[in-house]
This record gives structure tokens, sequence and C-alpha cells, in this order.
């Protein structure tokens, strides 16, 4: 037995389904056990036997830099010689809240948490706060963490194990949440104008990307936005993925379209635990100790995490960087397309900035979560496989994405596309 299958057979011993996260178990893919990661480096990880993998995982995104970054991990050590935790105000939170401030359009004020989904459920309940109203809609396939509100037909890893939704959820809470077909503008107007009264706020991914990736239709986020303001409903921008990655302004600046409130995660910290969620002065200042709404957190604007992300925004915001990470994907994206099509095999590669999903048995736009239940899973998990034994680290899971990193160099870019055509190769 290997190193992996031993520590899986403790884990499962101690931990429920033997890992902190379903999809990690790697079960949709065919996996007995998941590998165990040692260290990462750069665009590479190091599992406990020391092969070594080409990793696109990116932990689910925020490692946009690449791991273990000296610049990175200079602040942090710096930080970890002067404690690790306060719960009192630094300086560190003051300056990383600032920095956020000055690069998200929409953010004019923003309150530091410790999650994506800390973010989301916080900003939930600030719309219903400020609006006086209930009801929240979504988009199916659009996962917004496992927030109660959020697992009505929900992407990431509730899609990937097939849960509808999760026992634990009580009705009337799944009552106030009405899920909608993501890109379908006339179901979302007629939603919109029917529940108006009731409606506190739409929260969308701009792209989603825990379906898999898909970008909005053109002028679906501007119908979005154009009908909530007229209602009076809050718009809702949960930019855990898309913050940062798309570029500096998220995917807000990307389409030059302005939510009432955003939601950022990891990306934020360098992919140490935090989340932030902000937005209009006015909305904002419904929070305690200024407002009547409630929210708090002992380890929010912790000095190691926002250390991190000073320092990941550091090298960010220098000249040049996401023109290289556009370059990098497109011929990633390209050369996977090519790889698929020799092949003869249907993989609708469908990409954005950096962070891409091929969509196996698929040959036309996944456009909604219903077409993304409809790729190969099959395919996908006997590719993932093969990729895995080449030395590359996709995403366990048909209905998430992968991420080009600043690591990433051509040679590794190169190197992807090879062992894509070997591997295809191997499957029968």
């Amino acid at each position: 037995m290997d190193i992996s299958s031993l520590f899986f057979k403790k884990a499962q011993e101690v931990m429920p389904g033997g890992v902190n996260s379903p999809v990690r178990a790697c079960k949709s893919v065919g996996m007995d056990a998941p590998i165990f990661v040692k260290e990462a480096h750069g665009c590479y990880i190091y599992d406990e036997e020391d092969n070594v993998y080409i990793d696109y995982v990116s932990s689910w995104g925020p490692m946009i830099v690449g791991h273990s970054h000296p610049h990175v991990i200079s602040a942090v050590k710096e930080a970890l010689s002067q404690g690790t935790s306060f719960g009192a105000p630094t300086w560190k939170e003051v300056e990383l809240a600032s920095r956020i401030v000055e690069l998200v359009p929409s953010i004019e004020k923003v309150r530091l948490v410790n999650s994506g989904t800390e973010a989301t459920m916080s900003a939930i309940r600030l719309a219903r706060g400020f609006t006086e109203r209930k009801k929240i809609v979504k988009f199916n396939g659009c996962y917004h963490g496992h927030a109660d509100s959020f697992l009505v037909k929900a992407g990431s890893g509730v899609a990937t194990l097939g849960i509808p939704g999760s026992p634990g959820v009580p009705e009337e809470i799944v009552s106030n949440t009405i899920a909608i077909p993501f890109n379908d503008e006339k179901i979302l107007k007629k939603t919109l104008e029917k529940e108006a009264k009731d409606i506190a706020a739409v929260i969308v991914e701009p792209v989603p990307a825990n379906m898999g990736v898909v970008p909005p239709k053109e002028g679906f986020l501007e119908n979005l936005r154009q009908w909530t303001r007229e209602l009076d409903i809050l718009l809702i921008f949960d930019e855990v993925i898309t913050g940062f990655r798309l570029g500096l302004g998220g995917a807000q600046e990307y389409f030059n379209v302005m939510p009432d409130i955003t939601c950022l995660g990891k990306i934020i910290g360098g992919g140490l635990p935090v989340g932030a969620y902000g937005g209009k002065r006015e909305i904002m200042d419904m929070i305690a100790p200024d407002g009547p709404v409630y929210q708090a957190g002992t380890l929010s604007g912790n000095p190691i995490a926002t250390a991190a992300g000073i320092a990941t925004l550091d090298i960010l915001t220098r000249p040049g960087v996401y023109e290289m990470l556009e370059e990098k994907s497109a011929a990633l994206e390209e050369g996977l397309n090519e790889v698929a099509g020799e092949f003869g095999i249907k993989c609708r590669v469908q990409r954005i900035g950096s962070m891409m999903t091929g969509f196996f048995g698929k040959d036309e736009p996944v456009t909604n979560f219903d077409d993304a239940l409809s790729s190969d899973t099959k395919m996908y998990g006997a590719f993932f496989r093969q990729m895995l034994s080449q030395g590359v680290w996709l995403a366990p899971s048909q209905f998430e994405a992968a991420f080009v990193s600043l690591a990433h160099g051509w040679e590794e870019i190169e190197m992807t596309i090879e062992l894509a055509y070997k591997a295809l190769e191997e499957i029968p």
C-alpha cells in the first residue's frame, strides 16, 4: 500500500470521509485515495512520496503568484515573529483594506473576515438588514459557500457529489432562496418583476467557476445590473474566484458592471484563511458598530493573513502581470483544444483570463448548469487520472476550474500540452 493510501485509511478513521472538504476525496474522478501534498513551490506540488506535479488547482485559485513566493514568505515570517493573533486592531488590516478600496471599483468600505463563505453569508445578512426584505435570488450552479441559504442547486462539491441540496437546511430558509438558470434573461426579468417587493438581493458569480468556467452571455450582467437598480434590489458579486484573478479590479472592472456589494476570498491573503465583503458606504455603514447589522470574528484581519495579502498585492500591481497571465493562459487553451481535435474528442475548453475548464463531451458553448451537468464526467475522470500519472495535478472534478499562475513558465505550459496528448493516447 502506498503512503497516500495509508494516510487516507487513517484519515477516514478520524475525519468524515477522510477529508476536511469533500471534493478532496477525489471520488468523482475514480480515485481510491487522494494524493497527500507535502509541500509546494512555484507551480509545482510534491506529495508524500516525493512525486512532483505541475499544479493547476492553485489551492482552488488564490495562489496566483505561485506557491511559496519569496516576497510572500518573507512577509509571513516577519508577521509570525511579532505574534499570531491579537483580537485587536492592527495597521496591516488597515493597509490591506485601503488597497482593496483603492483597487476594486465598487468598494468604498470593506470588512475583512476569514473565508469566502463568511463573506457571502455576511453580505446576505447585510443586504437583508439594509433592504428589510427576506428573499435572495441565486443562479443554478453558482456556489457561494456552504451557508444554508446557498445550498439550493449549488455548484462546486455539491455538484461533484451529486447532492441536490443538503439535509440540515430548514425548509423555511430554502423558501427564501430563489434559484434560477444562469444566462437566462427572460426568467431573470420575470422573477425580479414578480418578487421585487420581497427580494433583498441577487447574488451571482459574475463568471461562474464552480460548475466549470461559464462566461456570462453578452449583455447578461449589464441587464442584471439595470433591472436590480430599477427595482431597488441589491446586486452582490461573489468575486471569491474572479477577484484579483481577472484583473486588479476583478470581474466588475473586466465587464464594467458595478455591484452594490462585492465578496472576496483567499486570494487577498495569499492563500491564507481570509475573505472580505465591501461596497457602497451607505450600505457598509449598516454594519456594527456603526449600524445594527451584527457580524464579528476574533481572527478577522489576522496579522499573518493580512501580511500575506499585502505582499501578494505588491506582486499583482507590478506592470505586465495580467498581460503575462493572459498570454500563457491563451496558449494553454489553444494547445489543449488542438490536442482534443487531433484525437477527435469532444471537449469544449472555456477560458476567461487565467481560469479555464475543459468540458468533455461538449462541442457547443456551455452556458448554464444544465449544460455543464451533461458533460462526460467519466471521460474527465479518465483524463484526470492519466494526467496525474504523467505529473499534472488538475481539479478532481469536472465542475471546477484550472488556474494558471505567474509561476507557470512557458516550459510548463508546453509540457502540459505534450502530456495531455500522451494522456489521451492512453485512454481506451
